[in-house]
């Protein structure tokens, strides 16, 4: 663990060998189409298929098909097939296949499906408005509240108070490869492989909606390009549309997403609106924080609850607050399903409060910088749940490290609108984030998971990591051999890393969270640990070499096998009713300082330069930890400047890579990332989770540069140069009056 071995998948990447899901092919297997709804919101009257087609060699599904008919997520809302009503547009309506493509296309012309059109509600706005209740009483689907002292009782008294309100649309994953999988049925059972970050939760939800136990299922992740949260539940639903026209047809079954349909019909990050107060003393002393936070979770509830569960516990960020009241709620929209993304929730609330403190600090006349590091978090100090800061803490490094890095100071004095000439076209201007990114599930989360890790010790002194943990590009298969190598002192090369598959491999919980490294990486390293131990133990006994213990043992025993299961530290308790308590075992630590340049002719950003100074308790791979830290920081450079989903009545106007802009290695500023290393007892090695981290404070930083640089506030993402060219217009016209 520290150091930077190769790769494990990179060689067959780099060569184009490694075998993606629509690459396989699979005997006598048929494709899929998937029929769905035109509109948001509509009453299913019937649906039938044109007797003039041929559909001798076309099998079809609908609801009436399905056992039963819902998605196991953390509700059972969702139906797998609509019947009755359809709640957005894109909904899947009836499944199709056939081994001919073209013939696929022309049958799902045929099929014809006659609906009463309802009135929808389409938006944060319209949901809260109650027009038209699609969900319970009043369109929430769920709530959290985090209250510390009065914070209403000190607002009011407050020296200094400011109020403000922030927006975030949704985000599109477009991770490097779409969706999709392959279905079929034989004698054990059914099987399915595909593009997925969490095999359990498919298994689950193919146990639930056809019956089937664990041992009649095997569900095996295929190489996957990316995921980002987007390929966390969704593809449950892929899976079970592949299953079902498979169990039909009796033949392999193919449903691979192209581009349009996977933006069309995968879930995004939340929009939000976010309404704060806050309340300081003159001289920038944090005294009450209340913030009311909104998020339009779609047709369904999905992954909702703990999205808006973590962004309610971030919302507060790394700073510390006398009194503090966090509110949350979620509202049904008739919109496609919103789901997990990277920060998954955390990046909305982050944005907001962030943009508030500069906000702040421009009434205080402060720098916002000097303002968040008078109230920065210490070790020992409380959280609003009252959790406590034991240990690996180190904030204060990070705002004094990226801040040296980037000469912040000195390019605050000598940048920005206000130190341009009069006719200067293109003026600069840096801007700071501070933030902080909890590991693992919320709360009680991992002690109900209890995520289960095996390693074998095989002939040959190999040893093999056995988890449901995925790599999905970020490099789970690397470290995993490392801490196994290290734990077990054994060579890296010699350790394997099985290809996830329900029927072979532990439960270790889903691959989401900042959770793998972190949680599952401490069971990888107790189960190698207790491998080792048990060599050490017949070396003690009968002497000998490592690889002769090893062999020795296996000849007696087999294979040797050590599965560990985790559980929290001492003294981890959250109470989920009252949400006081320890949220997160531990925490990474950031401070993102972005430098951006603005054409003031026709307003395009480009940012020229990007810090980050990252606490990550210790990195175990240290290339791969900048990766990660840089990627995510370009998807935040995204978020803040590029992409917008444009919607019309429902529907996307922009589901294709020509229309949805993303940053392109052309757009990629140079980074200057530092780690931090302030370990974390309890992470394999001291590493902490910070795969989420990066996408907290890009956004921010980068709308505070823009400020900085054209005295322009954007409290609403994306800040596009149409936004920027109203608001610039808007300046001159007050101006002038």
């Amino acid at each position: 663990m520290g150091s930077c071995p190769p790769r494990a998948d990179g060689p067959a990447k780099v060569a184009g060998a490694a075998k993606y899901i629509a690459d396989l092919r699979f005997d006598n297997a048929l494709d899929a189409a998937v029929i769905r709804s035109p509109h948001p919101r509509a009453r299913i009257l019937g649906i039938e298929t044109d007797p003039a087609f041929d559909w001798s060699d076309v099998v079809m599904v609908t609801a009436a098909d399905i056992a039963h008919n819902q998605m196991a997520v953390i509700q059972l809302d969702q139906p797998v097939l609509a019947s009755g009503e359809v709640r957005h547009a894109y909904e899947p309506v009836a499944l199709l296949a056939c081994a001919d493509r073209g013939k696929l296309e022309r049958a799902a012309q045929h099929v014809i499906v006659r609906y009463e059109p309802l009135e929808p509600v389409l938006d944060i706005g319209q949901a809260q408005a109650k027009k038209q209740v699609i969900f319970g009483d009043d369109n929430v689907m769920v709530r959290y509240r985090v209250a510390h002292g009065d914070a209403k009782a000190a607002v009011a008294r407050g020296e200094v108070v400011v109020t403000g309100s922030y927006e975030v649309g949704h985000q599109e994953h477009l991770y490097i490869e779409p969706n999709g999988c392959v279905a079929w049925w034989d004698d054990a059972g059914l099987h399915v492989m595909g593009s997925f970050q969490c095999p359990y939760y498919v298994e689950k939800a193919l146990k639930h909606a056809l019956e089937l136990s664990h041992e009649q299922i095997d569900v095996v992740q295929s190489v996957t390009g990316g995921a980002f949260g987007g390929k966390e539940e969704y593809p449950s639903v892929i899976a079970l549309h592949a299953a079902l026209l498979a169990r039909k047809a009796g033949r392999p079954v193919r449903l691979i997403y192209d581009r349009k349909q996977d933006v069309e019909s995968t879930t995004k990050r939340h929009p939000a609106v976010i309404n704060i107060t806050t309340a300081c003393d003159r001289d920038g002393t944090f005294r009450a924080l209340t913030l009311d936070v909104v998020m339009d979770a779609g047709a369904y509830v999905t992954l909702t609850p703990v999205v808006l569960s973590r962004g309610v516990l971030h919302a507060f960020g790394p700073y510390t607050w006398d009194n503090a009241l966090i509110e949350g709620r979620a509202v049904a929209t008739n919109t496609p399903p919103n789901g997990a993304f990277r920060g998954f929730g955390a990046p909305q609330t982050i944005f907001a409060l962030e943009r508030h403190l500069d906000r702040v600090a421009a009434r205080l006349g402060m720098d916002p910088l000097d303002l968040k590091k008078k109230n920065l978090l210490v070790q020992g100090a409380a959280m609003p749940t009252g959790q406590v800061l034991k240990s690996s803490v180190a904030i204060d490094e990070c705002v004094r490290l990226a801040a040296t890095e980037s000469g912040y100071e000195a390019k605050r004095a000598s940048l920005g609108i206000h130190a341009a000439a009069p006719r200067q076209r293109k003026v600069r201007g840096i801007g700071a984030s501070v933030f902080m990114h909890g590991a693992g599930f919320t709360g009680s989360g991992e002690d109900r998971l209890k995520g289960r890790v095996a390693v074998d010790l095989l002939p040959h002194v190999r040893v093999r990591i056995r988890s449901g943990s995925t790599d999905m590009g970020q490099g789970t298969e690397t470290v995993f051999r490392q801490i196994a190598a290290e734990a077990c002192a054994v060579p890296f090369d010699d350790v394997e890393f099985a290809v996830p598959s329900t029927a072979h491999v532990p439960d270790s919980g889903p691959t989401v969270a900042s959770r793998t490294v972190m949680i599952v990486g401490s069971v990888v390293e107790q189960a190698a640990r207790a491998i080792r131990a048990r060599v050490q133990g017949e070396i003690d006994a009968r002497g000998g070499s490592f690889r002769e213990a090893a062999d020795r043992l296996i000849e007696r025993h087999g294979p040797i096998t050590e599965e560990r299961q985790y559980a929290s530290p001492p003294g981890i308790a959250f109470d989920d009713k009252t949400y006081t308590g320890t949220a997160y075992p531990a925490y990474a630590w950031a401070c993102d300082i972005a430098e951006v340049e603005v054409d003031l002719d026709t307003f395009e950003v480009a940012v020229v330069g990007f810090w980050s100074s990252v606490d990550v308790g210790r990195a175990i791979h240290p290339v791969l930890c900048k990766g990660q830290l840089d990627g995510g920081a370009l998807q935040a450079i995204g978020w803040a400047l590029y992409e917008e989903l444009i919607w019309k009545d429902g529907r996307i106007l922009n589901p294709r890579m020509t229309t949805y802009i993303v940053p392109t290695a052309r757009d990629a500023p140079p980074f200057f990332t530092s780690l931090v290393e302030d370990p974390y007892e309890y992470g394999p090695g001291g590493a902490k989770g910070i795969g989420e981290l990066p996408m907290d404070g890009g956004a921010p930083a980068i709308a505070a540069a823009i400020e900085h640089a054209t005295g322009l506030a954007f409290d609403r993402l994306p800040i596009t140069p149409e936004r920027m060219l109203d608001a610039w217009n808007a300046a001159r016209a007050k101006e002038a009056r």
